[in-house]
C-alpha cells in the first residue's frame, strides 16, 4: 500500500499541470502592438504599444506632436491598414482596418475635437446620420428614429428636443449628441480627442461625470486631454507618449498618477513652475484704450458690447476673462478692424490718437494684432506651408513691385521658427501636418511678422500641451519685456492669474469689474463673471 500511495503522489505531480490548468491573465479589450506611422519627413509614431482594459476610462496624454491623435487615428480607420506597420487586437481577433466603416462594425466610435455635426440638420438626423433607421420596405422609419434618439438623449443626460436643430445648441449640448450618436452604433470603445478644450467648466463637469456613468454602463472611454487636472480626477490608467514613443502607462488607483508625475513624463523634464518668473515692469504709458464702447450684431438683432471702458499700458499683459458668449471674442473683433460686421460706436486710441478702423488691415497698419482662438478655421491657411503662413499678414515687406522674394520669405520664416521654435523639418512642410502646438506658434509668428505694438490672444493655449503652453508663456513674457502690450484672453482662470498683471471680467456684453494681479483671486473672477 505504501509502494502505491507513493507512485500515485508521483503521477499527481506529473499530471498537475494538466489536471489544474493555470487561469490565462485577463485579454486587454483593445491592444495596439509596434504600431510604426511615418509621415513626409516626420515619424509619428515609432513602434507604439498600448493596452485598453474593459470598462476603463484610459487617459492618453502627451505633448503636441507626441502622437496621440495619430495612434487613434490608426485604432479608428482613418489611417487604413497598410498605411502603417504593426498589429491591431480587439478582444483578442486580429483587425485589418480598411477604413472608418470597418472600425465601426468592430464597435469604435472616435469624437473629435471639432464636431462632425451637421448643423441644419435635426438632432435625431444627427444621431443617426449614416445608420438610418428604415421599415420592412426601405423606407425612412421618422416616428422610430426620434423615439430611439429621444432613448439616446435620456442616456447622455441631455434635457432637449430631438427635432431641434443641431445650430441652435450650445457647445456642450452638441458634444453630447456627438456621444449620442456614438452610443447610437452600440459603441464598445468611445474615444474622445480633447472633449473639453471648448466647454465651460460647467459643461466640462457634466461631461465627466457622464463618462464615469458610461463606465459604470461598461462603455470604455479612450480620453485624449491636456487638462491635467481632469484626467486625475477621471482616468483608471494613464498611458504617456512622447515623441512617436511609448513612455509608460500608470495605474490611478495604485497612486501611480499626479500632475508632477505627468508632466515629467509628457516633457521629459522637470517644470517646477509653469508661468515663467518674470519682473513687471509696466509703463505708464497707454498703448491702446476703448471708451464708451458698444457694438450692435444685426445677425443676432440685439446690443453685444455696452459702454465697454479699458485701457492697456506698454509692457503690460491684460487678463480678459469672463464665460462663454460673454463678449469677450466680440470685443477684441470690434477693436480689430471689425471683421464681424458689427454696428460700432464709441472712441478707440493708440497711443493717444484716435483711430477709427474701417478693416482689420487698419488695424494691423496702426500696430495691432489678432490671434484668433480658432487657428484652424480662421488663423491658418492649413494646404499652405509653414513659411506662407507666417508671411501671409505681411507680405508687402518681403515684396518687390507686387512679387514675393522666395528667398527673403525662407529666411523669414526660418528667423521664426528658430526663435519660436516651432518643430517642423522645413518651412515648406505643410501646416496641416504640424501638431496643435506648432501650427499655434505658426500663427504666432504670422502677427509678429507684422510688428504690432498690440497683440490680442484669443485662448492662446487651446488645446495645446504643458510644455507647448510653457513655450508660449515665455514668448508673452519676452514680448511684453521688448515693451509690447498684450491683451489675452482665456477661459483657464489659473493662466489668467499666472499670465496677467491686471485681469478685466466680461459679464453679459459688460465689464463687471477690474481687479490688479494682487487682488485677483479665481472666486473673485468668477463672481464677477456670473454677475
Amino acid at each position: 500500500m505504501e509502494l502505491f500511495h507513493h507512485y500515485s503522489c508521483i503521477i499527481q505531480i506529473i499530471l498537475m499541470p494538466i489536471l489544474e490548468p493555470e487561469l490565462p491573465m485577463e485579454t486587454p479589450l483593445l491592444e495596439m502592438k509596434n504600431i510604426t506611422k511615418e509621415f513626409p519627413g516626420v515619424k509619428a509614431l515609432n513602434n507604439v504599444s498600448f493596452q485598453v482594459k474593459a470598462g476603463e476610462i484610459h487617459c492618453l496624454v502627451g505633448e503636441n506632436g507626441a502622437g496621440k491623435s495619430t495612434l487613434m487615428k490608426v485604432l479608428s480607420g482613418v489611417y487604413p491598414h497598410g498605411d502603417y506597420t504593426g498589429e491591431i487586437f480587439i478582444s483578442g481577433r486580429a483587425q485589418k482596418f480598411s477604413g472608418i466603416r470597418d472600425s465601426e462594425h468592430a464597435g469604435i466610435a472616435i469624437i473629435y475635437q471639432e464636431l462632425a455635426l451637421v448643423s441644419d440638420m435635426t438632432v435625431y438626423e444627427n444621431i443617426f446620420l449614416g445608420h438610418e433607421i428604415s421599415n420592412a420596405a426601405g423606407v425612412m422609419d421618422w416616428n422610430e428614429t426620434v423615439q430611439r434618439a429621444g432613448d439616446m438623449l435620456k442616456k447622455v443626460k441631455l434635457d432637449t428636443n430631438p427635432a431641434a436643430s443641431v445650430k441652435d445648441l450650445g457647445v456642450g449640448q452638441q458634444q453630447l449628441v456627438e456621444i449620442a450618436k456614438a452610443l447610437s452604433r452600440d459603441v464598445k470603445i468611445l474615444i474622445l480627442d480633447e472633449p473639453t478644450a471648448a466647454l465651460n467648466e460647467d459643461d466640462s463637469a457634466n461631461l465627466l461625470k457622464l463618462l464615469r456613468d458610461l463606465r459604470e454602463q461598461g462603455v470604455t472611454c479612450i480620453l485624449i486631454s491636456h487638462k491635467l487636472k481632469e484626467v486625475i480626477q477621471i482616468a483608471d490608467t494613464v498611458t504617456v507618449l512622447r515623441d512617436g514613443q511609448t513612455i509608460c502607462t500608470l495605474d490611478a488607483h495604485k497612486g501611480e498618477v499626479s500632475e508632477h508625475i505627468l508632466i515629467k513624463h509628457m516633457v521629459g523634464r522637470e517644470i517646477d513652475n509653469i508661468y515663467p518668473q518674470r519682473v513687471r515692469s509696466v509703463s505708464d504709458e497707454v498703448t491702446l484704450e476703448v471708451k464708451n464702447w458698444n457694438a450692435y450684431d444685426p445677425n443676432l438683432g440685439r446690443t453685444i458690447l455696452k459702454d465697454i471702458n479699458i485701457n492697456v499700458k506698454r509692457g503690460e499683459i491684460i487678463g480678459l476673462a469672463g464665460l462663454m458668449g460673454s463678449g469677450r471674442t466680440e470685443l477684441a473683433l470690434s477693436m480689430f478692424g471689425n471683421p464681424g460686421g458689427y454696428q460700432v460706436n464709441g472712441d478707440l486710441y493708440i497711443k493717444g490718437q484716435k483711430k477709427n478702423f474701417k478693416r482689420p488691415k487698419d488695424a494691423i497698419k496702426a500696430g495691432m494684432a489678432y490671434v484668433t482662438e480658432d487657428r484652424k478655421g480662421d488663423g491658418l491657411i492649413l494646404i499652405q506651408d509653414v513659411k506662407q503662413n507666417i508671411t501671409l499678414a505681411n507680405l508687402i515687406e518681403i515684396s518687390s513691385n507686387g512679387i514675393v522674394d522666395n528667398n527673403a520669405e525662407i529666411k523669414v520664416a526660418n528667423e521664426y521658427r528658430e526663435s519660436l521654435n516651432i518643430k517642423t523639418p522645413s518651412v515648406e512642410q505643410k501646416v496641416s501636418n504640424l501638431s496643435g502646438g506648432n501650427q499655434q506658434k505658426v500663427c504666432l509668428g504670422k502677427w509678429l511678422f507684422v510688428k504690432p505694438e498690440v497683440l490680442i490672444l484669443d485662448e492662446p493655449t487651446r488645446g495645446i500641451d504643458v510644455g507647448a503652453k510653457f513655450e508660449i508663456y515665455t514668448i508673452m513674457t519676452k514680448l511684453v519685456q521688448q515693451g509690447m502690450s498684450i491683451i489675452m484672453i482665456s477661459s483657464e482662470l489659473p493662466e489668467v492669474l499666472g499670465m496677467s498683471d491686471r485681469v478685466y471680467i466680461v459679464s453679459s456684453g459688460k465689464i463687471s469689474g477690474e481687479l490688479p494681479i494682487e487682488e485677483a483671486t479665481q472666486e473673485k473672477i468668477m463672481h464677477l463673471a456670473t454677475n
